[in-house]
């Protein structure tokens, strides 16, 4: 493929735009991790925040680099990428994360970043510049995670009831309490495997575009991987704290128990889509095993109509996204 021709300080302006999306990331996500441990008051949200943070890093050392090749290499054609299409993208996804973070709505980064993807390849090219087979792969997982969480949410709620039964409600807790904490660093190892990877894609494809890597690298160079994990365990101790009370507590009240059921599911949807390759949603996910979680305990423990709110967010997550890259990309060629 040929090269394009971009300064050094585009580059870096660039590439830093893509770490401010990584750390947004884990600032937008950081209440999927936290949100039903903080809620079931196993720990205070600082507490958690840091624990949740540590977790996201040291996923670079247990986590391979499938889902950074998916993004990379797998969701547009590299002839039609240079700094503009990948300036249109980030900015799409950034500024439709600053909008659903303000309203609180837990909608998801990593699919707000595809839809900037999209959006600016398309400005740019026409549809003819997607990738289909790894753009299927994504979308298939827009209803494959959720329900795969709402599954495993609930069987493991099922087996724990069965488990318990004769267990005091006081035993239970106690025991739950403990066990949640395990369950959060799972779930937020899971999401800093997978969302880390996102942005190391992006930050990947503009590297061998530009000619400072080469498009027979196996993985991207070991700054981008450390900055990457850096700046998402950075953004999540911070925390989004606007979305901790919609995922906490709007969908169904959860008490320690049901916060590890949801939590562990969540945790093994996000950590099968990493080790698959799959870019998928964290929030799709926690979302899809905490209503799970409460349906497997009676069908009116969960708020169908914040749920429902909910989904029609993720519905237009990627149509949003790109429109607002597309218009990025327009702009970006008259300014840069």
């Amino acid at each position: 493929m040929s090269h394009i021709e971009i300064s050094i300080y585009a580059l870096v302006a660039l590439v830093g735009l893509a770490l401010i999306f990584d750390f947004m990331n884990g600032f937008h996500d950081a209440a999927n991790a936290i949100a039903t441990v903080v809620s079931t008051g196993v720990l205070k949200p600082q507490s958690a925040v840091a624990m949740a943070a540590f977790f996201n890093f040291i996923a670079i050392f247990i986590v391979g680099l499938k889902v950074a090749t998916t993004i990379g290499k797998g969701t547009i054609e590299p002839s039609v990428i240079d700094h503009y299409v990948i300036f249109g993208a980030l900015v799409g996804a950034v500024v439709w994360n600053l909008i659903t973070w303000y309203y609180g709505i837990p909608s998801s980064s990593s699919h707000a970043l595809i839809g900037g993807l999209v959006g600016a390849a398309v400005a740019k090219s026409g549809t003819g510049a997607l990738i289909s087979g790894g753009l299927i792969k994504t979308v298939t997982f827009i209803v494959v995670a959720p329900l795969l969480g709402f599954v495993l949410g609930s069987l493991i709620m099922l087996i724990v009831s069965w488990v318990f039964v004769k267990s005091t409600p006081r035993k239970v807790d106690t025991w739950f309490r403990r066990l949640q904490l395990a369950s959060a660093a799972g779930y937020s190892l899971g999401h800093g495997g997978n969302d880390a990877q996102k942005t190391m894609g992006i930050i990947w494809m503009l590297l061998i575009a530009s000619g400072h890597v080469s498009p027979d690298a196996k993985a991207p160079p070991d700054w981008v991987i450390i900055s990457c994990y850096g700046a998402i365990a950075f953004g999540t101790l911070f925390g989004g704290w606007r979305i901790v009370k919609t995922m906490g507590q709007k969908i169904t009240k959860l008490k320690p128990v049901g916060g590890f059921c949801a939590e562990t599911g969540g945790a093994i949807t996000l950590l099968m889509a990493s080790f698959w390759g799959v870019p998928v949603s964290t929030t799709h996910t926690i979302t899809g095993a905490i209503v799970g979680v409460g349906s497997a305990q009676k069908m009116s423990a969960v708020r169908w109509g914040v749920a429902g709110n909910i989904v029609w967010a993720w519905i237009f997550t990627i149509p949003a996204s790109a429109f607002v890259a597309a218009v990025a990309w327009w702009l970006g060629r008259h300014i840069m």
